[in-house]
């Protein structure tokens, strides 16, 4: 993997013609260092978004070659869809994902956007965080009037881009700028009415609505607009009304928090003097972006929305708020369209959040949460969700992964003439079953009559025991690795002083990996021990005996990791550091000897109770 790596996600204006998009993708993969993620069209809106991701200067090299062939292939005079845009290549963001950050995006956004300024000759404008106006960091800003308002537009000072000429019919203007990650997510509804999907995305949305008062209900749009007038300024988020705009300005930002003229410019109202225009008030969440449509293809309407923090607003709250919202209206939610990729940690969030509502336990293996996000969010509704194309950052084992192997497999891999795999990977494998015993035990629990005093440990134990029953089962691969590791120090050539030296050195800094990979697979299998310790002590009686298993297997992975902390410390010429693993390992051991006596002791003795 890259030790830095930034993604890409620009949107270009074609939808219908695949073979334009398939020009403009192989200028992408043309580039050295990027990878081409996920290329998803829309013929309804005419746009296709493209993910992908490379080291910095890769993906900088690529978004421009992007842009260019887009600028040469759509022309933004016969283009028409639903999705608001002001030019071929409508924006495009840069991403950090890892090792860079966002002042890192920022800058590629500065570099790009000159070039395509500069060399290209379409307007740019930078947004979000790369913005040079506070107001430009908002898309729906810049896209004020969309590619039909650029020429008009064109004349005022206000609206010069960034780079670039003022106008250029062709190819319209682009939006390049750096971001956090967006979630692209459209709910779809059972109906074909465009209305009731704005209304229910006014609702949601940061930038929210104009009040209405009378026949708003069911649908709020039908009402009548309340407008400003002199000495009469309603604040839109509850009764009061000022005499004087300044003292409305004063009052909802003491009472509610928010700056109304700020809400008021981002709907093209005149905030220093509001008469005759109509009040707003802001939607329920912040970070959301969201509009109604309409898609041919589906014969239904959509909420399309944009994430722009999800881990301030997640999708998965939204949802639900939007099914709340659909059922006053007569509307159902019939489920979710994510557009591009989405980050696991919300997925998985989201998986563990249905889960809990349900009263179910949240300690399942990660597929099963993932699976459970899926079905709550509806995500196979309109296309298939395949969460190993979808998700980005989805854990997976490599296919020649030991754990990937079936488990007769792997037996007969261990017992094979070779060092490795060996004791050090079948510790980890046990400490990982001991906590799944953990696991299964608590889950056996949940939701059991007479057991309610204990039902959040052991929802709480249950999510513990599969953390660390994953990051053991990482550890099964890391301690074959780390002895490979070590041998090929020890073929290193040894000819010259200077070779014997550096082939001492790699050997050293691999006897210590060697070390601390097993140590750490010692603690964590002794925190597998903890784990169904508990579960011994809270958990179904009927279940006693898997978590006396469980401990017992756990053990066995503290002291078989142990023993290869300690087969490798002879070699080490750092006494210090040995010294220091040979106590480390013995209080472990220790610890861990006294834990399995007392909770095989716990064990027993509800047995013996059961035999009475």
């Amino acid at each position: 993997m890259l030790d830095r790596i930034v993604e890409c996600v620009p949107n270009f204006s074609e939808g219908r013609d695949k073979s334009v998009i398939d020009q403009i993708t192989a200028e992408i993969t043309a580039v050295n260092g990027t990878e081409l993620l996920s290329c998803e069209m829309g013929a309804d809106v005419n746009r296709t978004v493209v993910t992908f991701i490379g080291s910095p200067e890769a993906v900088a090299e690529a978004a421009f070659r992007a842009i260019k062939k887009a600028a040469a292939l759509i022309d933004m005079r016969n283009h028409k869809g639903a999705h608001p845009r002001m030019g071929a290549t409508d924006v495009c963001p840069f991403v950090p994902v890892n090792g860079v950050t966002m002042d890192d995006c920022v800058e590629i956004s500065r570099e790009v956007g000159k070039r395509v300024g500069e060399e290209l000759g379409v307007p740019v404008y930078l947004y979000e965080a790369s913005a040079s106006k506070p107001e430009w960091q908002s898309l729906a800003n810049i896209r004020t009037g969309e590619y039909e308002g650029l020429e008009a537009r064109s004349s005022e000072d206000y609206w010069r881009p960034d780079f670039g000429p003022v106008f250029n019919a062709s190819s319209g203007a682009t939006a390049i700028g750096a971001r956090e990650f967006l979630i692209a997510y459209n709910i779809t509804l059972n109906t074909r009415e465009t209305q009731l999907a704005m209304d229910i995305a006014f609702e949601l949305r940061e930038k929210g609505r104009s009040v209405r008062t009378g026949n708003i209900e069911p649908v709020y749009m039908r009402g009548d607009l309340v407008k400003y007038r002199e000495g009469h300024y309603p604040s839109g988020s509850c009764d009061f009304v000022g005499k004087t705009w300044e003292e409305t300005c004063e009052y909802i930002q003491s009472e509610h928090g928010y700056d109304i003229k700020a809400l008021l410019k981002a709907h093209g109202s005149n905030a220093e003097n509001p008469i005759g225009w109509s009040v707003k008030q802001p939607g329920k969440f912040t970070h959301v972006r969201a509009i109604g449509w309409y898609v041919e293809e589906y014969k239904r309407a959509q909420i399309t929305i944009n994430f722009t923090n999800y881990k301030i607003t997640p999708p998965h709250v939204v949802v639900d708020a939007a099914r709340e919202a659909a059922a006053r209206r007569g509307v159902i939610v019939t489920g979710c369209e994510i557009v591009g990729l989405v980050p696991f940690q919300w997925i998985y969030e989201a998986g563990k959040y249905y889960l809990r509502k349900q009263g179910k336990s949240a300690g399942v293996p990660v597929a099963d949460v993932i699976e459970c996000a899926i079905f709550s969010l509806g995500l196979n509704d309109v296309a298939p969700f395949d969460p190993a194309e979808k998700i980005l950052g989805l854990p997976a084992e490599a296919a020649s992964a030991l754990v990937a192997m079936k488990t007769s497999e792997l037996v007969h891999e261990v017992s094979r003439d070779t060092p490795a795999p060996g004791g050090g990977s079948i510790a980890a494998l046990s400490g990982s079953l001991g906590a799944a015993l953990a696991s299964m035990v608590s889950n056996l629990t949940i939701g059991k009559k007479g057991y309610e005093a204990v039902q959040d440990d052991l929802l709480a134990l249950a999510e513990k025991a599969q953390v660390i029953k994953d990051q053991l089962l990482v550890a099964v691969d890391a301690d074959t690795d780390a002895f490979n590791d070590y041998m090929t120090a020890t073929r290193l050539p040894k000819s010259t002083a200077a070779e014997k030296e550096k082939r001492s050195a790699a050997i050293q800094a691999g006897l210590k990996t060697a070390v601390n990979v097993p140590l750490t697979t010692a603690q964590l299998s002794f925190q597998a021990m903890e784990v169904c310790a508990e579960a011994a002590e809270k958990g179904n009686v009927n279940s006693v005996t898997d978590a006396g298993v469980g401990a017992q297997t756990a053990y066995g992975g503290v002291v078989g990791a142990v023993l290869n902390v300690l087969i490798n410390l002879p070699q080490i010429t750092d006494a210090d550091y040995k010294k220091e693993m040979k106590a480390t390992c013995s209080d472990l051991q220790n610890k861990a000897k006294k834990l399995l006596e007392k909770t095989l002791k716990e064990v027993n003795e509800k047995i013996d109770k059961m035999d009475k």
